[in-house]
């Protein structure tokens, strides 16, 4: 088992396509070709950390937060990030984060908040745009079939919950091949016109050159026709924080009482409370104050995140309560996540959960 074997599964799952511009997800210290030892799966990648990961005899740490997020200048060991490179580094440890592309899927470290929650009919809070593509390609009528199944396998035409969706219309193509071609059909010389389907299709923008490969393989002109375009549509299933509903309307109280529970709280930040029943939950992992007004506009009752500023809270204006439960501790079951997933594809493979709390905020 290479590196590369594993990364791919969780690439698969969080495309690092969808992490955010100023994010340095991916694989921050070792080699993709190194055969892998064992995984450890963290929230952070500290000192300690990769301390564990010698110790345990696992080569590859898979982290949700990058260890290096902004650029290194120098590595001197002069604070905690250095100090953790120049330890990974010197015994061959390699470090991969999965980070805000892992914030952007449904089912990824929100949806597993909500499963901590019970949610149910989960929605993207505030769905991205401008990351589908559509396909447009003109093919002969009798291959057409042959076409459209090998972009469909490749990962083109998913709509939600739909599947190998796609617009046909058929019409006449015409060409002259030239010297030096190798016509399908027609002759080098002469006008041709051919009966064609034209296949229209939208992708995700990360699978574009997979999409585009099964098309070329399938295809049996020698030069194929196709345009691809960017579209200013909103995918559904990616985008930030969730919103989701409590299968039964509880009290505020009641409902603070559970998140502490669920999320082994010592204490939460929360505003005032509104007086009504609390139904609908709207969640960001980590920083999520960027989203208290969509959570609003999305009618939640709560909207629970963390690192939300004095001034912030007065955004909450009567019409929700804000929940902060803390940064670490909204995301401490990411660990859970990445290894169920690991382990799920990999049964046999060693897989491990840290021990290590990395939490840096203690409470009095």
């Amino acid at each position: 088992m290479i590196i590369q074997d594993i990364t791919a599964v969780l690439e698969k799952i969080a495309p690092p396509f969808l992490q955010e511009s100023y994010d340095n997800a991916g694989l921050i210290t070792g080699n993709a070709n190194w055969q892998c030892t064992g995984i450890i799966t963290t929230l952070d990648a500290t000192e300690d950390v990769v301390k564990e990961a010698i110790e345990k005899k696992c080569n590859l740490i898979v982290a949700h937060h990058p260890i290096v997020f902004g650029g290194l200048k120098k590595i001197t060991g002069k604070n905690y990030v250095e100090q953790t490179i120049i330890t990974a580094i010197k015994n061959d440890i390699a470090i991969y984060a999965i980070h805000t592309n892992l914030d952007n899927v449904l089912n990824g470290v929100n949806g597993k908040i909500a499963d901590k929650l019970g949610l149910i009919n989960r929605q993207i809070l505030q769905p991205k745009n401008d990351i589908l593509k559509k396909l447009f390609t003109f093919v002969p009528a009798a291959y057409a079939e042959k076409v459209r199944s090998a972009i469909f396998n490749a990962g083109a035409g998913q709509i939600s919950n739909y599947s190998e969706c796609s617009f046909n219309t058929t019409g006449s193509g015409t060409f002259k091949a030239g010297d030096g071609t190798n016509p399908f059909v027609g002759k080098i010389g002469e006008r041709h016109t051919e009966d064609e389907v034209r296949i229209e299709v939208i992708f995700p923008a990360w699978l574009q050159k997979t999409v585009y490969a099964a098309m070329i393989a399938a295809h049996p002109y020698e030069e194929v026709a196709y345009d691809i375009i960017s579209l200013g549509n909103t995918n559904a299933s990616i985008g930030s924080g969730v919103v989701g509903e409590l299968p039964v309307a509880i009290g505020e109280k009641e409902f603070l009482q559970s998140i502490k529970e669920n999320f082994n709280l010592l204490v939460i930040k929360h505003t005032s409370f509104t007086g009504r029943p609390v139904k609908k939950i709207a969640l960001c992992g980590g920083a999520g104050s960027f989203l208290i007004g969509a959570a609003i506009a999305a009618g939640a009752d709560f909207y629970i995140s963390s690192d939300i500023k004095y001034h912030e809270f007065f955004d909450a204006n009567g019409k929700l309560v804000i929940a902060d439960i803390g940064h670490y501790e909204s995301e401490q079951f990411t660990i859970d996540l990445l290894f169920d997933i690991l382990r799920e594809k990999f049964p046999t493979f060693a897989v491990l959960k840290t021990g290590v709390n990395t939490n840096p905020v203690r409470y009095f």
